[in-house]
């Protein structure tokens, strides 16, 4: 049993240790999503199963807080409306409700996360082909070989191994990476604010 936990220990390590050559593109997501928000847009995530767990793990890190206080972000988890969600689903398929969803509340110049590690979930290729008639930013997370998501991002982070417990621990360390940059640049252009204001400097 030792031994098992080990392995699943040493896997984990592994998986996250394939975002050291995306570290460019962490910092490229963290500014994206930065500059959207700042600019008065909106970031909506979304994703299945664990990874709408996911989505509402990082819309709360925005909203609310990650480590510091400062104003809240415009970061909505697109799965939490169960009215809608179980509504559109019955009536019209459960592919097509991120991409009603992202059909009413996206506008251009938004940040579309999604998040599948198969990077070939249905109803999050439709949101990100609606999103590009909008004019939406795409950004993802995947794993496996990227799926056909990964082609339809603008920016993709991708986990390419086969295990889907260990694809979404790599995720979570992506997002928190990601939500702790864009919390430090919150603070900055705070501190700027704040030191413009004081004829004293």
């Amino acid at each position: 049993m030792e031994s098992l936990i080990y392995s699943m220990i040493n896997q984990s390590i592994a998986a996250k240790e394939c975002l050291r050559p995306q570290i460019p593109n962490l910092i490229k997501a963290a500014e994206t999503i930065y500059k959207s928000l700042e600019d008065g847009h909106k970031l909506l995530v979304f994703g299945n199963g664990g990874s709408a767990a996911d989505a509402q793990h990082i819309s709360g890190e925005l909203l609310g807080r990650f480590k510091t206080s400062r104003k809240g972000l415009a970061a909505i988890a697109l799965t939490t409306d169960t009215s809608f969600l179980t509504a559109r689903s019955n009536d019209y398929g459960f592919e097509s409700i991120f991409e009603r969803q992202v059909e009413a509340l996206a506008g251009y110049g938004d940040v579309l996360w999604g998040i599948s590690t198969s990077g070939n979930s249905e109803n999050v290729l439709r949101a990100f082909r609606k999103g590009h008639r909008i004019g939406t930013y795409n950004f993802s997370l995947t794993g496996r070989n990227g799926g056909k998501l990964k082609k339809l991002s603008d920016l993709n982070i991708n986990i390419p191994i086969d295990n889907t417990a260990r694809i979404q621990e790599a995720h979570e360390l992506a997002y928190h990476i990601i939500s702790e940059l864009i919390e430090i640049n919150v603070k900055r252009k705070t501190k700027k604010l704040l030191k413009s204001k004081n004829p004293l400097g």
